[in-house]
């Protein structure tokens, strides 16, 4: 290979290593800092504070629902105790944590 095609080839390589390394919002919709027209935060990222309403509540379907729609993530679960469940933190989650009667005592993201 001569020493111009080598050179070629490493610009190629740079250029998709760096368009590997742009980021966009979650399904490619919004920008960080956006919200919806429900005041919820936009693009997938979950705001613990909306979700906050539910609290107290029994953990309905509609229920948890409104509470994953209020916070902007893309999923939602339910904990129940002592339910195994997986640690690994993940931004598009809203976890609703629930006592033995199914009434949720705590959301958070992650």
């Amino acid at each position: 290979m001569s020493q111009r095609s080598l050179t070629a080839f490493a610009l190629i390589a740079a250029a998709l290593l760096a368009a590997g390394c742009t980021t966009n919002a979650p399904w490619g919709s919004a920008t960080p800092g956006t919200t919806s027209s429900t005041g919820a935060p936009a693009g997938g990222i979950c705001s613990g504070p909306p979700a906050q309403v539910v609290v107290g509540q029994n953990s309905t379907a509609k229920v948890v629902e409104d509470a994953r729609v209020r916070s902007g993530a893309q999923m939602a679960r339910v904990l129940r105790p002592d339910q195994i469940v997986t640690k690994e933190f993940d931004a598009t989650r809203l976890n609703l944590q629930v006592d033995a009667n199914g009434r949720i005592v705590a959301a958070r993201c992650g």
